[in-house]
């Protein structure tokens, strides 16, 4: 943003530059140009640039009809007025100075009225989307889906969207009419998977269960159902199970990291669990 700031002090100082040196000097006599045509040369610049702007939509339709009629009234009147030309004019001092100061101080408002004046602040240069807006975007996509539901991508969208916003139960519902997509995509079923046990109170046996392991043998390594999958053995109490799903997810974490540490303690604790189930296990073929 510094070098958005630099180019357009550059910019300015460019443009006093060749405003100023004619206002500052004596004018030779003019007869050869009528200000009437001086005039209607600026009022054409000025509409170009009222078109532009209504075109990029700076202007609403009823500023930019009353600007242009404004323009062609002040054309009007300066046509049919009549002025002699000075045989020499002196310097504009006067004008100088007012443009030098009201060139930079014109741009600087300017900007503030339709710039993004957020945006010279990096931390403030993404926009912010409240969730009411959220909320209403993810309700035109849900109302078009009703009138395309063979839309699988998407239902997929509105799922995780639903999902984000703690929807759970209306999550769920726009996974299954997903349909071919989600069983085709491991994220996907592991985050169904997810959805279903959050629906369902936390619990990741049934269903949740069968769509981790049918994640799981579209991408053994995928993290998330690595995860989950070790969850789900630790809540059915399969510790060995548990150390084995997360000893591979481990294998994919930054060594360092926070992360791998409390999962591998997470893996030693299982594992702690898992010895005193086998210790626990009477030996084979005495009685029971």
């Amino acid at each position: 943003m510094t070098g958005f700031l630099i180019a357009a002090v550059a910019l300015v100082a460019l443009a006093l530059l060749l405003l100023l040196p004619p206002l500052l000097r004596r004018r030779a006599p003019v007869a050869e140009t009528s200000r009437a045509a001086i005039n209607a040369g600026i009022y054409r610049d000025q509409l170009a640039e009222l078109e532009r702007d209504f075109a990029a939509g700076s202007l609403t339709q009823v500023d930019y009809e009353e600007g242009r009629r404004e323009l062609q009234r002040r054309l009007l009147e300066d046509a049919g007025g009549s002025e002699a030309a000075a045989a020499q004019a002196q310097p504009a001092r006067k004008s100088a100075l007012l443009i030098g100061l009201a060139l930079p101080l014109a741009g600087a408002l300017l900007y503030l009225a339709l710039g993004n004046v957020a945006g010279l602040s990096p931390e403030q240069a993404a926009p912010k989307i409240t969730s009411k807006e959220i909320e209403n975007m993810v309700a035109a996509l849900a109302a078009r889906l009703e009138q395309n539901p063979g839309d699988a991508k998407g239902w997929t969208m509105l799922a995780r969207s639903y999902k984000a916003m703690e929807r759970y139960e209306d999550a769920v519902r726009a996974f299954e009419k997903a349909g071919a997509l989600v069983n085709e995509d491991p994220g996907l079923l592991t985050s169904y998977a997810e959805t279903l046990a959050i629906s369902a109170g936390g619990s990741l046996r049934g269903r949740p269960s069968e769509l981790i392991a049918q994640a799981l043998k579209l991408d053994p390594a995928f993290p998330d159902a690595l995860f989950l999958a070790g969850a789900a053995a630790h809540e059915r109490k399969d510790y060995a199970a548990v150390v084995d799903n997360w000893e591979r997810l481990l294998k994919q974490l930054p060594p360092d990291s926070e992360d791998a540490a409390s999962l591998a303690a997470s893996i030693e604790s299982a594992r702690a669990q898992a010895q005193q189930q086998s210790a626990g296990k009477p030996a084979a073929g005495k009685a029971q």
